[in-house]
C-alpha cells in the first residue's frame, strides 16, 4: 500500500504540471464569472419585475424566483459536464501514456509491482478531480448565494453524487489505460459517458410515449453506465419543492433534471463498479506484456 501512494502522490505532481489541468482552470474561473454575472443580471431582472408588480421583493423560494432555481440546477449540470471532462481528459494516458513513452520499464524496475502503479494511478488522479469538482461545485453555489441569497434545498447530497460519477469515471478511464492506446481509451471512456446519456433521453421518451420497450432500454444502459444516473439523482436534491412538483406533474419532461431521488442500489453498483474496474485495471496490466 505504501507503494501505491508512492504512486499516487506522483501522479498528483504530474497532474499538476500538466497543461491541459491548468488551462482547464483557468477556462473554469472564467465559466464561473460568467455565470455568476448572467445569475445577477437575472436576478436584478427578478428583483425589478417584482417592483413593478407592487411586491416590496420576493421570496427565495417563491415561484417568483423559478427562473433562478433552474439557472442554477442548469449551472450545476454544466459543472458536472466540467467534471466529466476532466476526469476523463486528465487520466487518458494514465498507463498507456506511460507505455507509449517508455517510462513504465523503468518504473516497473523498481520495487513496486504492476497493480500498485494501477492503484496508486487512480487514487492520485481521483484525488485531484475530486477536488476539482467538489472546488468547481463550491464557487458555483457560494457565488450564487452571496449574488442572491439562493441555496438548492440540499446542496451536499448532491455534490456527493456527482463526486461519486467522477471517482466512477476515473476508475474506468484507468482500466481503459491498462487494455488500448490513449487516443482509443478517451473515445472509448466518451462512448460509455455517451450510452449512459442515451440511456436517459430512452427512458425519457419512454415515459412521455408510454412506451415500456424504451423505458427498459434507457434501465440497461443506466446500470450499464450510470453515470447520467447519478448525476439525475443529484438534480433532485438542487431542486426546490415547486420545481419537483413541476416535473411530477409533466411526468418527468426533462430529461436533465430528476424528479425521484437516487436508490441505494444505485449508488452501491456505482461503487462498487468503480473498484471492479480498478481492480480489472490491477490484473490485466499484471498479465500484460510491455
Amino acid at each position: 500500500m505504501h507503494n501505491a501512494l508512492l504512486i499516487a502522490e506522483l501522479s498528483l505532481r504530474e497532474a499538476a504540471r500538466k497543461r491541459l489541468v491548468t488551462v482547464l482552470l483557468v477556462l473554469s474561473a472564467l465559466f464561473i464569472g460568467f455565470f455568476l454575472f448572467g445569475i445577477y443580471k437575472l436576478d436584478s431582472a427578478l428583483d425589478e419585475r417584482a417592483l413593478n408588480a407592487g411586491l416590496e421583493g420576493r421570496s427565495t423560494t417563491g415561484a417568483a424566483n423559478l427562473p433562478l432555481m433552474y439557472a442554477t440546477a442548469l449551472g450545476m449540470y454544466l459543472v458536472f459536464f466540467l467534471g466529466v471532462m476532466m476526469s476523463v481528459l486528465s487520466t487518458v494516458g494514465a498507463v498507456s501514456g506511460d507505455i507509449e513513452n517508455g517510462v513504465l520499464q523503468s518504473v516497473i524496475a523498481r520495487p513496486i509491482s504492476r497493480g500498485q502503479l494501477v492503484l496508486g494511478r487512480w487514487l492520485g488522479f481521483a484525488a485531484v478531480n475530486m477536488a476539482y469538482m467538489a472546488l468547481l461545485s463550491a464557487a458555483l453555489l457560494g457565488g450564487i448565494w452571496a449574488v442572491t441569497g439562493y441555496l438548492p434545498p440540499e446542496p451536499l447530497p448532491a455534490v456527493a453524487l456527482i463526486l461519486l460519477s467522477v471517482v466512477l469515471l476515473t476508475a474506468l478511464t484507468v482500466l481503459g489505460s491498462t487494455l488500448f492506446t490513449t487516443l482509443a481509451n478517451g473515445i472509448g471512456v466518451f462512448v460509455l459517458y455517451g450510452l449512459g446519456f442515451m440511456g436517459g433521453i430512452l427512458s425519457f421518451i419512454g415515459t412521455l410515449s408510454d412506451n415500456a420497450t424504451l423505458g427498459t432500454l434507457g434501465r440497461v444502459a443506466n446500470i450499464v453506465m450510470p453515470t447520467n444516473s447519478l448525476w439525475l439523482g443529484a438534480s433532485y436534491h438542487l431542486q426546490s419543492p415547486l420545481m419537483l412538483e413541476a416535473a411530477r406533474v409533466t411526468r418527468g419532461a426533462n430529461p436533465f433534471f430528476g424528479s425521484e431521488p437516487a436508490s441505494p442500489a444505485l449508488v452501491i453498483w456505482a461503487a462498487a463498479l468503480a473498484v471492479l474496474a480498478v481492480l480489472g485495471g490491477m490484473w490485466r496490466l499484471s498479465r500484460r506484456d510491455l
